[in-house]
Formats: structure tokens, C-alpha cells, sequence
């Protein structure tokens, strides 16, 4: 039986590993959707080779654009706007939607899949970091298989027994161990991180990821949403989650239990084989990465994280014990943060501070409805940008 898939945010390097392990399966998957930004050139390419229902460029310009590159005989129906997004999420012909959409943005089609009953692949950590209880509720009631994409995530799910629903102690689990690579300025002090640069930033010594992501990575803060991530996927508090710095990359999690053991996934930092396992689950495919040459690697190295000179992971764990609007505050801030410092508006070392400002000011509200969520992320927004002059620029720069 063939699966019929959406793939939100296509053109990323998400999206793009996962029309790879549908390339490799054809006799299993069937693209129904395409969703993308502003990169025509990319989405005609995959146009053309999968020849999806519907095509959704958020940018109604690059909408225009790709509706003239297409040939006139080519099925794909191409639509603008973001407002597509939920329709192709949650359409009556689609099995699983691949959330792979970047920040706040991938909220709400996201959800629409959750409340659909989708296979939901969910490599769009703010939809839990943003709206976990609501987030979650969803996919109790719309009865959607929801899978982690994240490689820690997949990792955790696949280190934890079958069946797992949160009681540890039934279960054995003690801890999870939640990998991070340290990005590329592990080891540094907080004064050599001072005149950072963009492309110093992106630069991640591991994976290939997005700009929004490769920062994140650099300041810990995407550990420290993949800390609030972990909470409401396996039902449980910051507590029961201990980061380590592990910089081969090669061992995605932990989860260790109360008999000693530890059981760990290991694998090369290949996206490609957790997004083939959420597609296949509970099987196994060839998602064509290299096996792992245990002797080429020959040694694997854990340090605890330097929470003082990187203490994006430290506001996440005190946004998500704040609960209810904190983490949507949180996320929001840190997207505006790291927006400024792409465009060399502030310097690197002003992320944290900036953002730690927009949660001092706020006071965390339950989280009652989707229409809280967007309140408190259209405030924390309007509030960091109006707080960017505080940050000038250095004007020394990092070798």
C-alpha cells in the first residue's frame, strides 16, 4: 500500500532528505504536497520529478514565479500563501505530513495534521515548545501517530521501551539522556565570543542544517528547545533530562534504567535515518546513509554543558517550569534574536541577554486556548524588536 505524503517546508534540508528516502521507495510513497518559502528554483526541480497535487509557495511572488516555470501539461496545482498550509496538512488523501517547517511558522499546519488524525513527522520543535499541551491534546483527539524527526528525539524514542507512556517507574526508564554536539564554539569562554560572526555561526561542525538552526545550535538554545521538545514527548520534567555534550555526534540519545543499563542509538549524523524510521515505523528501510565504521571514529568524548557561557539552554529549562505562555515567549524572542544577529543588527553574545529581557517582562499565562499562544507570540515579537538598540554591534571580530 502506498503512503501518501505532505512534505511542509520541502526546499529545507529536511524536506529534502525526505524526497531522497521517497526517491529510494518509490513503490512505498507518493508525494501529495509540496510546501516552500521563496526558493522557485528548487520547488520546480521537485515539482517536476514528483509531480505533487498541490504546490504551496508561502511567497505569493514565488508563487507567480513557479506557476510561469511550469510547463503547461504538469498536474501540480500551485498555490499561495500560507493560509494552503493547514489544507494540504490536513487533506482527506494524505497519510503523513513531514512538519519541517522552521519556527513559529510551522504551528499551525502542524496542528491542523495533529487534530486530522495524520501520521504527523514532527521535525518542527515549536509546535510542541510553543503549544505542548494543546499541541499534545490534538493528537489525542484527532488519534494521530505523532513521531519525533529531531535525531535525539528519534534516538530517545527509539532507546525507550515499546509502549512507553510516561510512567517511569513502571517502565524502568531513570533518565534520558539528551545528546548535543556543543556547536561550534564549544569550549570557548564568553569573552572569546565576543565579535562572532554570521558565517562563523552556521558553520556547524556536524550537521548541515539551516541558518535559523546552525545559530541555534551555537548558543545551546536549540538544546534548550529540544529540552521542552523531550518533556512532552516522553511525559516528563527537566528533571528526568540530563544534556551531554558529545561532540562526535555519533550517539543521538540515551535512555538509562534503573538495572545500570544504558541503551544509547548510534548512527552517523545523516538526517536521513530518523526521517526514513518515522516514515517506516515499525519497520526498518534502507534510508540510504553509510553504516557506522565504529573503528574509523575509534573514541567518544562527554562533557557537561557550560550552562554560564551558553545559557540559552538554562532559559529554556526556566521557561518551561514557568509553563503556559513562557516557552511561546521563549521561542519567539530567540527567532527575533537570531533574525538580528543573521542581518549583523546585534552581536552574538546578545541573543541570550535579549531574550532573558523579553521573559523578565512577561508574566506567564495558562494556556487556554491557540489564540493565547499567538497573543504571547506576537508580544514577545514586538517586544524584542523594540529592544534591539540596547545591543550595538562590536566592532572587533572573531578569527
Amino acid at each position: 500500500m502506498i503512503s501518501r505524503l505532505t512534505v511542509l517546508g520541502a526546499t529545507g534540508s529536511i524536506g529534502q532528505s525526505t524526497l531522497d528516502v521517497v526517491r529510494r521507495h518509490p513503490q512505498r510513497y507518493r508525494v501529495f504536497a509540496l510546501s516552500a518559502a521563496t526558493r522557485v528554483e528548487r520547488m520546480l526541480a521537485d515539482v517536476l520529478e514528483f509531480t505533487p497535487q498541490f504546490a504551496v509557495m508561502t511567497d505569493p511572488q514565488s508563487a507567480l514565479a513557479l506557476m510561469e516555470r511550469l510547463p503547461e501539461d504538469c498536474p501540480t496545482q500551485v498555490l499561495a500563501g500560507a493560509d494552503a498550509l493547514p489544507m494540504i496538512a490536513s487533506h482527506a488523501d494524505v497519510d503523513m505530513v513531514m512538519a519541517a517547517i522552521v519556527g513559529a511558522a510551522g504551528l499551525l499546519p502542524t496542528l491542523a495534521a495533529a487534530e486530522a488524525g495524520k501520521r504527523v513527522l514532527l521535525a518542527n520543535k515549536e509546535s510542541l515548545v510553543m503549544a505542548g499541551p494543546l499541541f499534545m491534546d490534538a493528537i489525542r483527539r484527532g488519534g494521530a501517530a505523532l513521531l519525533p524527526i529531531d535525531s535525539e528525539h528519534n534516538a530517545i524514542f527509539q532507546s525507550l521501551p515499546a509502549g512507553y507512556d510516561g510512567d517511569a517507574r513502571r517502565f524502568g526508564v531513570e533518565r534520558i539522556l539528551l545528546t548535543a554536539s556543543g556547536g561550534p564554539f564549544r569550549g570557548r569562554t564568553h569573552e572569546q565570543l565576543h565579535g562572532i560572526t554570521p558565517a562563523q555561526a552556521v558553520a556547524h561542525p556536524n550537521w548541515s542544517m539551516g541558518q535559523k538552526i546552525s545559530v541555534d545550535s551555537a548558543t545551546l538554545m536549540n538544546k534548550g528547545l529540544e529540552l521542552i521538545e523531550a518533556c512532552f514527548l516522553f511525559h516528563c520534567t527537566p528533571d528526568d533530562v540530563q544534556v551531554v555534550v558529545h561532540p562526535q555526534s555519533v550517539i543521538h540519545s540515551m535512555v538509562q534504567y534503573c538495572d545500570g543499563s544504558v541503551i544509547a542509538q548510534l548512527g552517523q549524523p545523516d538526517m536521513r535515518t530518523p526521517i526514513a524510521y518515522g516514515m517506516a515505523w515499525p519497520e526498518r528501510i534502507d534510508a540510504g546513509v553509510k553504516p557506522l565504521n565504529l573503528f574509523d571514529i575509534a573514541r567518544l568524548d562527554f562533557t557537561p554543558p557550560d550552562e554560564a557561557t551558553f545559557p540559552c539552554l538554562r532559559l529554556a529549562r526556566d521557561a518551561f517550569i514557568a509553563g503556559g505562555t513562557m516557552p511561546a515567549v521563549l521561542n519567539a524572542a530567540n527567532e527575533i534574536a537570531v533574525d538580528a544577529f543573521l542581518r549583523e543588527q546585534i552581536p552574538f553574545t546578545a541573543i541570550p541577554t535579549l531574550i532573558e529581557s523579553v521573559m523578565a517582562a512577561h508574566e506567564a499565562r495558562p494556556l487556554t486556548s491557540l489564540q493565547t499562544v499567538l497573543d504571547a507570540d506576537s508580544w514577545a515579537r514586538t517586544q524584542a524588536a523594540g529592544r534591539l538598540g540596547e545591543f550595538p554591534m562590536n566592532t572587533e571580530k572573531q578569527v
